[in-house]
């Protein structure tokens, strides 16, 4: 990840390729890089850091040349460094290339060039792809690129350059965004809209197993596995370039909603093996002799993280059956929690740099605890300072509301039980392959839960001006109630909380008034019975319910105001597809109370102060 652009035509490639990729520093990357044939080789420049490090260490020798792609990266494989950086090259520096997305089969890739003498300067999954090239290319360079698209996968937008070919640039995507500008006598690629949109106002959007040939005076389509030709319709940008940074959606916010499909899709990429019937975190390699050293485990964490560990908490107890705590970080290293090497402690960050979680962090590698990050970001400080890493793959989250990140964090906390389980052998096979197949197919589901956006927006709606919300659940439904909650007062100001739907009647129906909001979740199957009894209590005290509940619990329909249906799922995944109308309901109300959702008022997207 994260941003790409491509350029051919009669002019000096280098202004385009750094203008385009300022307009996607939006998507956030931590190093950049471009490469142009400046007639006799390839020109590479890469640097860690912002562009402004790469403009200075171009000054004064600025690639020249008429043809060029560029990247600018955010660290999945290999920490962020120069060398790390795009674009990628082979031994002889014959190709260059740039890539979006996660080489899933790299490692054994890498190791089958390395046995043939390629040698590798880097430590991403992208560099295989170059040297990949240079293996297949018998002087057709589209022959040459199919057959390196049948050796790879994962998901990909890939921009390919060669020294043979100065006329043209071949790119192909799967699950990964790219887009073709057209020009007159130059065309332009970019992986994202913004970065052409000063340029062309007509476009090429790429499907996924489309590959384009793209010269200066046209552009030709072809199947990647079939080699057909064929031809593709314009497509015309009437966005501003304010919105096209946002792919057209009014806010960060909602983009990032809807590129959670996406972002669940890279986080499980390469760590379902459907097939054996397993989970493969490479990043830890245990054994069952590490596993019972564990006598228990601590997940810290502050905000979203929190409810997510809260989430990680059941997910753990559940199938692999070793005692969990979850802790607010702030809170945690003051309470002298009783730590030691027997104790495992999982720290949960987005950005890899709470304060709070990172002092933690800190403490119980000098307790001699065992310490685990679940992280966003490459080489962050968490990520450091860690003993073992595992990566989400949400990509950059630009809107303060954090969306994407708390569902892949369920993601890796549910993929981590599960591999607990499997080394313990605390889970049946047929429930293991029957949860494998549901993560596999979320996705979709997620996907299907967009197609009912507009109930939520009348949702909305009708409770913009009530100044008090509760959220109610029982086991999972409770945790993620909590996550609700927090959306939706950080972003439209609501005073909104969350409580175990049994605690009611201790206390909290006093506050519940004719016309109250109340959203109950009810998804768990082994206690429906017990949450509608307290969705009742509420009723009778006359407060206006929504309930969110699997597609085939209709007869709610007799007991509540108003119901929203999540696809049918096992119900540990429930929480993964519940939180996405909690979301969206938070982001609608927000959007109705005319607050600024991107920026909420008094908050930070990452909290590097105690």
């Amino acid at each position: 990840m994260c941003g790409i652009v491509g350029y051919i035509g009669s002019k000096q490639a280098e202004p385009f390729l750094m203008e385009g990729l300022s307009k996607l520093e939006y998507r956030g990357y931590d190093s950049a890089g471009i490469a142009v044939f400046n007639g006799e080789k390839i020109v590479v420049e890469k640097s860690v850091g912002r562009l402004n490090a790469l403009r200075e260490k171009i000054k004064g020798h600025i690639p020249q040349g008429n043809i060029g792609i560029g990247h600018t990266r955010w660290a999945t494989h290999g920490c962020p460094s120069d060398v790390n950086s795009h674009p990628h090259v082979d031994c002889h520096g014959e190709f260059a290339v740039v890539h979006n997305g996660i080489i899933e089969n790299y490692l054994e890739l890498r190791k089958e060039l390395m046995a043939r003498g390629h040698h590798f300067a880097s430590e991403t999954d992208t560099e295989v792809v170059a040297h990949l090239l240079e293996e297949c290319y018998q002087g057709d360079f589209a022959v040459a690129v199919r057959a390196v698209l049948k050796r790879i996968r994962g998901s990909y937008a890939l921009v390919f350059l060669a020294k043979a070919h100065p006329d043209m640039l071949i790119c192909t995507k799967k699950d990964n965004p790219l887009v073709i500008g057209i020009g007159q006598g130059e065309n332009f690629i970019a992986s994202d809209i913004p970065a052409i949109i000063n340029h062309s106002k007509e476009s090429y959007i790429l499907n996924d197993g489309e590959m384009a040939i793209v010269r200066a005076d046209g552009v030709e389509f072809y199947q990647t596995v079939s080699g057909e030709k064929f031809d593709k319709e314009i497509f015309t940008i009437n966005w501003s370039a304010e919105a096209a940074e946002k792919n057209g959606y009014e806010h960060f916010m909602l983009k990032e909603i809807h590129e959670q499909p996406k972002a669940i899709r890279d986080t499980l990429s390469g760590r379902l093996d459907i097939t054996n019937n397993r989970v493969v975190l490479n990043e830890l390699n245990w054994s069952l002799t590490d596993l019972q050293n564990f006598h228990r485990i601590f997940i810290v964490a502050c905000g979203t993280a929190y409810h997510a560990g809260l989430v990680g908490k059941y997910y753990i107890e559940k199938l692999a059956r070793i005692p969990v705590e979850v802790d607010i970080a702030s809170e945690f290293r003051y309470r002298q929690p009783i730590v030691d090497e027997h104790t495992l402690v999982i720290v949960v960050s987005q950005s890899g740099e709470t304060s709070d979680t990172l002092a933690a962090l800190k403490e119980m590698n000098r307790l001699g605890a065992t310490t685990l990050a679940i992280t966003n970001v490459v080489s962050s400080s968490i990520a450091r300072e860690a003993q073992k890493v595992i990566y989400t793959m949400a990509g950059p989250e630009i809107a303060v509301a954090s969306t994407k990140a708390y569902t892949t964090q369920l993601i890796v906390v549910l993929l981590l039980a599960l591999y607990l389980a499997g080394l313990k052998q605390t889970i049946e096979p047929t429930e293991m392959e029957k949860i494998l197949c549901h993560l596999r197919d979320l996705p979709e589901k997620i996907d299907m839960l967009f197609a009912q956006t507009e109930t939520i927006e009348k949702l909305a709606s009708h409770f913009k001006d009530k100044n008090d919300a509760f959220f109610i659940g029982r086991s999972l439904d409770y945790a993620v109630a909590l996550e609700g909650s927090l959306k939706l007062k950080e972003i439209s100001y609501i005073h909104a909380e969350a409580y175990a739907a049994g605690e009611l009647k201790h206390g909290t129906l006093a506050l519940i008034v004719p016309g109250t909001p109340v959203i109950a979740l009810a998804t768990q199957r082994h206690i429906h019975e017990k949450t509608i009894s307290n969705i009742k209590e509420v009723k009778a005290r006359q407060a206006d319910v929504l309930a969110i509940v699997p597609r085939d619990n209709t007869s709610i329909e007799q007991v509540v105001d108003h119901v929203f249906y999540i696809p049918e799922t096992v119900d540990l995944l429930a929480p993964i597809l519940t939180v996405i109308p909690l979301q969206l309901f938070a982001y609608y109300m927000a959007v109705a109370r005319g607050c600024d959702v991107d920026k909420p008022r008094n908050l930070a997207k990452s909290v590097t102060v105690e």
